[in-house]
C-alpha cells in the first residue's frame, strides 16, 4: 500500500514539473485560481449577507446581487486591461497616477463621506457612483512605481534620484489615506510600496530602517489610546486566550475564534453558519473568512489559503520569468498588494496580528475591492502572457482556444520601454548589428580571387557527409544514381543536365 502511494505521488509530482516547465503554464494557472476565488468569494457573499440584507429593508439577495454585478464589471476591466498592450499602459502610467492622487484630495472635501456610518472618510460619491479613490492609489502606485524604477540601475546615483522620488510620492499619497481615518487601507498602501521598492533593489540597509519605522509606528500607535490602541491590546490578550472584555472592545475577536471552532474539521454546511445572524459584525467584509472557517471548517479554510499561496507562488514566477524590468515589477507588486492584503486579513481573524480592517480580496463584499482587484489580476495576467516562452509559443502555435474565444490579441513586447532614449539607442544597436551581418570583408590581394565554392547538403551538415562517405568507384555511382531515378529523386535531373550519365545508359539511349 506505501509502496502504491508512493509511486502515485512519484508519477504526481513528475507530471506537475512538466506541466510547470510549458510555456503558458504561468497563464492558465492564474486563470483558473482567479476564477474559483472569484466563484467562491461570490457564493460566500451570498450565504453570509442574508440577514443583512433582510434587516436593511431589502430581499435576502440583494448584497449578492449587487456583488455579483460589480464582479460582471470587474471582469470587464480585467479583460480590458489584458487586452491593452504593455507598453499602452506603461505610458497611461503618469496620468493615471495623477488622476489617483487628485481623487484623494477630493475625497477629502465634502464630497467624501463614509465617516457616520464606518468611522472613515474613504468614499467619494459622484452621482450615482460611489467607490474608493484608496483603492484607485493603490493599483496607480504599483503601475508608476514599476514605471518609474524600471529605467534606473541599482546602486547608481540616478536610481537612487528615482527611488527618492518614489518614496516621497508615496508617502505623501499615504498621508492623504492616513488623513481619511483609513488605517487599513494605509497599511495595504505600504505594502505594496514595499514591494515595489524592493523588487527594484532598494537597498537592504533602507529596508531594515522601513521595517523599523513601521515597528515603532505600531508601538506609538499602541501608547496613543482610542480604537487602534485597543485593537492591539486586544490581539495581545487573545494571544494568550485572555478575553477580558467580550461584550466591549473584544467582542469581533471573540465571536470570531467562536465561528471558526464551531466549524471544525468539514464546517457547518454551505449557508448554515449561525454567526451571521447578527452576532458577527461585518460578517461578509472583514471577516468573512470566520464564516468560511464556520460554514466549510478546516477544510475550506486550508482550500482558501492554498489559492492564495499558489496566487502567490505563481505571480512571483512570472515575475522572475519576465524579461522585460518594467513587467517584473509590475507583476510583484501586483501579486504581493493582494497576496499579502489576504493573508494579513486572514492572519487577524485567527489572532495572529492586531485587527486592521482591510478586506479579503476576491472573497469579502464590496464593489470598489472587487473591481480594482480584477483589474489588478487583468495586468497580472497580460504579464504571464507577456513572457518570453509564452511569446515564442503563440508566434509558433498559434493563441490559445481560450483568447480566441475573448478576442485577445497575439502579445507582442513593441513598445514597452517607456523611455525615448532608451528606445533609440536600441533601435541603433539593432540596425547596426544588421548591417554589420550584412557586410562581407573583401578578400585581400595576397590570397587572390577564387571562385566561392557551391554549398552541397554535405558541406552545409558536415554529420551527413561522415554519415554517407562519398562513392569513389564507378559502380557506386552508378548504382546511386540508379536508386535516386528509381524513386524519383532530384538527383537524376541534376546529373542529366550536366551530362554525367554513366557509359551504360549513354549506349542504351543510342539504341
Amino acid at each position: 500500500m506505501a509502496q502504491g502511494l508512493n509511486t502515485i505521488a512519484k508519477a504526481f509530482g513528475s507530471r506537475l514539473r512538466e506541466t510547470r516547465r510549458r510555456p503558458l503554464a504561468d497563464y492558465y494557472i492564474l486563470i483558473i485560481v482567479i476564477g474559483l476565488l472569484t466563484v467562491i468569494g461570490v457564493t460566500l457573499v451570498a450565504s453570509s449577507s442574508m440577514t443583512w440584507s433582510i434587516s436593511a429593508g431589502g430581499s435576502a439577495w440583494t448584497t449578492a446581487l449587487r456583488q455579483t454585478i460589480m464582479v460582471i464589471l470587474g471582469l470587464g476591466a480585467g479583460w480590458l486591461a489584458l487586452r491593452v498592450p504593455p507598453g499602452a499602459v506603461r505610458r497611461m502610467a503618469l496620468p493615471f497616477l495623477v488622476i489617483s492622487i487628485l481623487l484623494l484630495i477630493l475625497v477629502l472635501t465634502p464630497l467624501g463621506t463614509g465617516y457616520e456610518q464606518v468611522g472613515s472618510q474613504s468614499w467619494l460619491v459622484l452621482g450615482p457612483l460611489s467607490f474608493q479613490p484608496s483603492e484607485v492609489a493603490r493599483i496607480a502606485i504599483a503601475v508608476w512605481g514599476a514605471s518609474f524604477l524600471a529605467n534606473g540601475e541599482p546602486g547608481t546615483k540616478e536610481f537612487n534620484r528615482r527611488m527618492y522620488w518614489f518614496l516621497g510620492v508615496s508617502l505623501a499619497m499615504c498621508g492623504l489615506i492616513a488623513m481619511e481615518h483609513d488605517t487599513g487601507m494605509a497599511v495595504t498602501f505600504l505594502i505594496v510600496v514595499f514591494a515595489v521598492s524592493v523588487f527594484a533593489g532598494l537597498d537592504s540597509r533602507m529596508v531594515w530602517g522601513t521595517v523599523i519605522a513601521a515597528f515603532g509606528a505600531i508601538v506609538i500607535v499602541s501608547l496613543g489610546g482610542g480604537y487602534r490602541s485597543d485593537r492591539i491590546a486586544v490581539y495581545f490578550d487573545a494571544l494568550f486566550g485572555r478575553f477580558d472584555d467580550t461584550s466591549g472592545k473584544a467582542y469581533q475577536s471573540y465571536q470570531g475564534f467562536l465561528s471558526l471552532a464551531d466549524g471544525s474539521l468539514t464546517g457547518l454546511g454551505l449557508g448554515q453558519s449561525r454567526a451571521k445572524w447578527f452576532y458577527l459584525p461585518e460578517a461578509k467584509n472583514d471577516f468573512i473568512f470566520a464564516v468560511v472557517g464556520e460554514e466549510l471548517g478546516f477544510v475550506g479554510a486550508a482550500v482558501i489559503v492554498a489559492l492564495f499561496a499558489t496566487l502567490g507562488v505563481v505571480g512571483f514566477r512570472t515575475a522572475k520569468r519576465c524579461s522585460n524590468m518594467y513587467l517584473s515589477l509590475l507583476a510583484g507588486a501586483l501579486t504581493a498588494s493582494v497576496v499579502v492584503q489576504a493573508f494579513v486579513n486572514m492572519a487577524y481573524v485567527v489572532g495572529l496580528v492586531p485587527v486592521t480592517g482591510i478586506q479579503l480580496p476576491l472573497i469579502s463584499a464590496g464593489g470598489t475591492s472587487a473591481i480594482i482587484t480584477l483589474t489588478a489580476m487583468g495586468l497580472l495576467l497580460s504579464c504571464a502572457r507577456h513572457e518570453p516562452e509564452a511569446i515564442s509559443a503563440m508566434r509558433s502555435y498559434g493563441r490559445p482556444t481560450l483568447d480566441r474565444i475573448v478576442g485577445l490579441p497575439e502579445p507582442s513586447l513593441e513598445g514597452i520601454s517607456a523611455n525615448k532614449a532608451v528606445r533609440t539607442k536600441a533601435a541603433e544597436s539593432a540596425r547596426g548589428a544588421r548591417s554589420d551581418t550584412r557586410r562581407r570583408p573583401a578578400p585581400s590581394r595576397e590570397a587572390g580571387r577564387t571562385r566561392p565554392q557551391r554549398v552541397t547538403p554535405e558541406r552545409a551538415n558536415p554529420r551527413r557527409a561522415e554519415a554517407k562517405p562519398a562513392a569513389d568507384t564507378d559502380a557506386e555511382r552508378f548504382s546511386g544514381y540508379r536508386s535516386r531515378r528509381s524513386h524519383g529523386g532530384a538527383g537524376s535531373l541534376n546529373n542529366r543536365s550536366r551530362g554525367q550519365h554513366p557509359a551504360p545508359h549513354r549506349d542504351r539511349r543510342r539504341r
